[in-house]
């Protein structure tokens, strides 16, 4: 059996001979970790925080269903068709709808008709015809609340009393640009010549959001009092889930078999989705001031190495003549190193996470806080440590004792 080497150190003893300046420089020491805490918090809470809104939108997507889809005219095409004839291009047919339905995967589907923009919801006939609020005026199908799933936050929805005479639903915008609070049989709103009656307010409708700025009337009152009942410029449908790219692809062609390419047909989800890439574009740029954090994180422990190192040499002179050799040293300061940026990585991982839980709770959003980010945390603090102490470690090390006594 081979003795034991006096001058070899063991991994415990080189973490504690490693941990003899962290203590006996505390204040120093909390300050170096401090500017690692802040980045790896950073780049943590810039994940967290981004995943949670992930999650919430995932889970909103789940409870109001990600099979829906629309159909319309092209770009410009139906709101330049509905406001002049039926049979401009981009309109689609008398019977879409039931032709749309007749495909097997679909459950249900509606339509609407955008009303001639010479067509405005206004509060009193007072009001400047330009002054639009941005309100649009359609003609619904009344099964329609039931596909796009909105839902009656007050009053009531069109029913087939109601939708034969003046009488409006408004979106959640709608009804806050006109001042609208409540339906009461008092409450009117302007709509061409006619006064119409605010029988219902709608709550946010996310997988059709033009319903949140538009005034619902029923088809029947839009032919007898606003001349806009016809053809349909947009089709709302329900299919099964795992077949809603097969419906999908065979939808403009049904709906209207002679030209399929005036129109487009959309999944709304999809534009939530393409909402949550370009946020996590934005997050792409937060966790890139989060790395530049950290690096300056690094710069500041690679100060405070050399700092020990011009401090300590009597220390590393005292320790060279009693035998210990170069890579001890090294090993010393670059343990140092370590122990301190894990220590800020360890306090940024803790803080990052309550600054996510803390704002996810705040939103109403569910906290997940991926395991690759606090691993990725963790390893990018002892990456920073080990490049910050590595040029400390060397100038210590290359300190002969003679020089290190001589200077101290």
């Amino acid at each position: 059996m081979r003795p034991a080497d006096p001058r070899r150190l063991a991994l415990g003893d080189v973490i504690r001979v490693g941990a003899v300046g962290l203590r006996t420089r505390p204040l120093r020491v909390v300050l170096s970790a401090l500017g690692i805490a802040i980045g790896v918090a950073a780049m943590l809470a810039v994940v967290g925080i981004s995943t949670s809104g992930q999650a919430d939108l995932q889970r909103t997507l789940d409870s109001l269903g990600t099979n829906l889809l629309t159909v319309q005219g092209g770009t410009g095409s139906a709101a330049d068709a509905a406001a002049a004839r039926d049979d401009a291009p981009g309109m689609l047919p008398e019977g879409a709808v039931a032709m749309v339905e007749r495909i097997g995967p679909v459950v249900n589907a509606s339509a609407v008709r955008r009303l001639p923009d010479s067509v405005h919801a206004y509060r009193n006939d007072h009001i400047p015809p330009q002054r639009t609020n941005g309100i649009i005026v359609y003609a619904t199908e009344l099964d329609l609340r039931d596909v796009v799933g909105a839902a009656v936050t007050n009053g009531a929805w069109l029913n087939d009393a109601t939708a034969a005479y003046p009488g409006v639903v408004l979106g959640v915008d709608a009804a806050h640009r006109l001042g609208i609070t409540a339906p009461d049989p008092r409450v009117v709103v302007q709509i061409g010549d006619v006064r119409f009656g605010v029988i219902g307010i709608l709550g946010a409708v996310p997988l059709a959001p033009e319903i949140d700025s538009a005034a619902l009337v029923g088809r029947e009152t839009a032919t007898r009092y606003l001349r806009g009942g016809g053809r349909p410029t947009t089709i709302y449908l329900r299919a099964t889930d795992d077949q809603v790219p097969a419906v999908r692809d065979v939808l403009a062609a049904t709906a209207k078999p002679e030209a399929p390419y005036e129109l487009v047909v959309s999944r709304p989800s999809d534009a939530l989705q393409a909402k949550l890439a370009t946020r996590r574009a934005f997050n792409g740029l937060l966790l890139g001031l989060g790395a530049v954090a950290l690096l300056v994180a690094g710069v500041g422990v690679a100060n405070t190495m050399v700092i020990s190192v011009l401090e300590r040499r009597s220390e590393i002179g005292l320790r060279r003549a009693l035998g210990a050799h170069q890579g001890q040293i090294r090993a010393q300061f670059l343990t140092e190193s370590l122990l301190l940026s894990v220590l800020g990585g360890l306090a940024g991982v803790g803080l990052g996470s309550l600054v996510t839980a803390g704002y996810a709770y705040t939103q109403g959003w569910p906290v997940v806080i991926p395991g690759w980010a606090l691993v990725a945390g963790l390893v990018a603090t002892v990456a920073v440590g080990a490049v910050a102490g590595l040029y400390p470690a060397v100038r210590a090390a290359r300190l002969s004792p003679t020089e290190a006594l001589a200077t101290s």
